[in-house]
């Protein structure tokens, strides 16, 4: 049995680039799928956060109007039901060895884009299990938090890797669209990373050694599958 460490954003709230606020926190779907997987293949799934602060979902993760599935959203709420103490109390992340761990896993929603993105316990944590050669899988937005994995001597720890994010383009036409403050495809592209993109909207995965990254809410089954891959090797 593996342990993974799945590092969830506090956040509940993003400031926009207007300036307004918009709820926030992980998204629904995307720790469902990752925590119920790897569950069920029967590894433990500790949940942490920065500074053992409770995990919020975000709203807009449950709207039918937004899901598209009421039986979907039934699923989902009903998971979250039967994990909430673990998401209302989870583990303080500065508490913590990684390399206790085999894996990292970070879900998005927008939520890591206003915490885990500049968090330095983050990104100590990110650096730590890089060297340690443990499984690294960010997805959607939760590639957001690799921002934050900068070396003492100021260089980033995953320049030079190949890693898929929430593209601009699906940002623009269902995400924050004009309105997002930043764009995390970019942001990483500029600290070095190698960033791919598939159509909008599809399930798309790169595994690059031990980090692996999805691209959207479609691409949860598929990350948490080759999380499961790398940690049968």
């Amino acid at each position: 049995m593996a342990r993974i460490l799945m590092i969830v954003t506090a956040a509940d709230s993003l400031t926009l680039a207007d300036g307004s606020t918009h709820p926030t926190g992980f998204w629904a779907e995307e720790l469902v799928v990752a925590h119920r997987t790897l569950s069920a293949a029967g590894h433990e799934v500790v949940v942490a956060t920065p500074g053992g602060r409770r995990a919020p979902v975000d709203p807009g993760s449950l709207e039918v109007t937004v899901v598209g599935d009421e039986d979907k959203v039934r699923d989902l709420a009903a998971y979250l039901d039967t994990v909430e103490p673990v998401l209302e109390h989870p583990a303080d992340l500065s508490a913590l060895d990684v390399t206790q761990f085999d894996a990292v896993v970070l879900p998005g929603g927008h939520g890591p884009m206003a915490d885990l993105a500049g968090d330095p316990v983050v990104g100590a944590t990110l650096v730590a299990a890089h060297d340690a050669g443990r499984v690294v899988a960010p997805f959607c937005h939760g590639p957001a938090a690799l921002l934050s994995a900068t070396r003492p001597d100021g260089t980033f720890a995953f320049a030079g890797r190949r890693v898929t994010v929430f593209t601009n383009e699906e940002e623009t036409s269902g995400g924050l669209g004009a309105n997002t403050p930043w764009f995390v495809a970019d942001a990483l592209a500029e600290r070095g990373a190698v960033v791919e993109s598939a159509a909008p909207w599809s399930s798309h995965v790169v595994v690059d050694g031990n980090l692996v990254s999805g691209q959207n809410p479609q691409s949860s089954d598929e990350v948490a599958t080759a999380v499961l891959a790398l940690l049968a090797a």
